[in-house]
């Protein structure tokens, strides 16, 4: 986000100064006017499409899913809806966090703008994938996904979801629609936009796709375990900005290792999923009413576009490091390029350093010595 403005200086209504430093309170205006039309009778119908998960489903007792204290729903076009209300909700969020949580650290930071910028992503970003990773785990368990991994196809089409997976993946989508606008919102440089218009694309596509074809309990899972590891990449982030140089190192050296981990666990998930799986109730035809697209053909394309996401983010991960090796590499050779005095007096005093104790304080005596010398010559 921005720095904050000094509020004394009162832009034209209607600017773009005035919208970007308002924002927050017009955004929290509009989805008030929804929650208060919850209120009336008459605005009740129209407020209760945005606010409420629509597409509810009735199960009678015969149905695999059917339990009577869960309600089941599925997704529908009344879903463009809810995700709008809460992309409003998003960027509420994501104002208050910045406000009074994230411009503090900074005020006592003293960060640099391009550091300042990157300390507010990977801040906005921590808070986001804590929740959702939890929240997702806490899923996975009630769900009973862990008792066997066969539940992941098993019954498929998974078209009727409880509630709270339905609300998750709403939140998913218009979380990540948020980020569009506050683009805007945080004048974010033309060089940062590419990258970040890149990922939230990339979330936007996958996420969107595994729940209209109802890959939702597969879905769930990688995002639990891709969330996991960049919460652990963002919180060493913040810790090299904090200048917590160990606890950074450790960080990113976990990241390092969970990062390749989660690359195989995804792959293999996928391949269990949509190459063994779901091939025990293949389709000739995918049926829209039923919500079945289990044929050979999206599954192929599924396996095929998520194999391809792994290999990419391993392919960015790889040349970055080779990236960093050269760096370091330059420097180190830029060092023993140094003037001869000096490099003869840096290796006098490492020599020293190696002596044992005994030995250096001789060696710096004799060194004193020959000074106390050289000053009666």
């Amino acid at each position: 986000m921005a720095p904050r403005r000094n509020k004394s200086k009162n832009p034209p209504i209607f600017s773009h100064e005035f919208v970007i430093q308002n924002h927050a309170d017009i955004v929290s205006c509009v989805a008030m006017v929804f929650v208060i039309g919850l209120m009336f009778q008459v605005t009740s119908p129209v407020a209760t499409l945005f606010v409420t998960m629509q597409h509810n489903v009735t199960l009678n007792e015969s149905h695999i899913d059917y339990d009577p204290e869960i309600g089941y729903y599925s997704y529908g076009r009344k879903d463009i809806f809810a995700v709008f209300f809460y992309t409003l909700i998003g960027i509420v969020v994501h104002a208050v966090l910045q406000e009074y949580v994230l411009d503090k650290f900074n005020r006592r930071m003293h960060l640099s703008k391009v550091k300042h910028s990157k300390f507010n992503e990977s801040g906005q970003l921590l808070a986001f994938y804590f929740a959702s990773a939890a929240w997702g785990v806490d899923i996975i368990v009630r769900e009973g996904y862990l008792m066997g991994i066969s539940r992941l196809w098993d019954n498929y089409p998974h078209c009727n979801f409880p509630f709270v997976v339905k609300f998750y993946f709403i939140i998913q989508i218009a979380y990540w629609i948020h980020t569009f606008p506050e683009l805007y919102f945080q004048k974010i440089k033309k060089d940062e936009m590419s990258s970040r218009i890149q990922y939230a694309v990339l979330y936007l596509v996958f996420i969107t796709s595994a729940y209209m074809l109802n890959f939702n309990r597969v879905a769930l899972c990688m995002l639990v375990l891709h969330y996991t590891v960049e919460f652990v990449y963002h919180v060493a982030r913040l810790m090299y900005f904090a200048e917590k140089v160990d606890l950074a190192n450790t960080g990113f050296m976990a990241f390092n290792v969970l990062f390749v981990l989660v690359r195989l666990g995804t792959i293999t998930l996928a391949v269990l999923t949509f190459w063994y799986g779901l091939e025990q109730s293949n389709k000739s035809m995918f049926d829209f009413a039923a919500g079945n697209f289990n044929t050979q053909i999206i599954r192929i394309n599924c396996l095929t576009a998520i194999c391809f996401l792994q290999a990419w983010l391993m392919w960015t991960f790889i040349t970055f490091h080779l990236r960093k090796l050269r760096e370091r590499s330059a420097v180190a050779t830029s060092k023993k390029t140094r003037s001869p005095s000096k490099k003869r007096t840096k290796v006098q005093e490492e020599d020293i350093s190696s002596l044992p104790e005994a030995d250096q304080n001789g060696a710096s005596e004799n060194g004193n010595v020959k000074q106390r010398k050289g000053k009666k010559v």
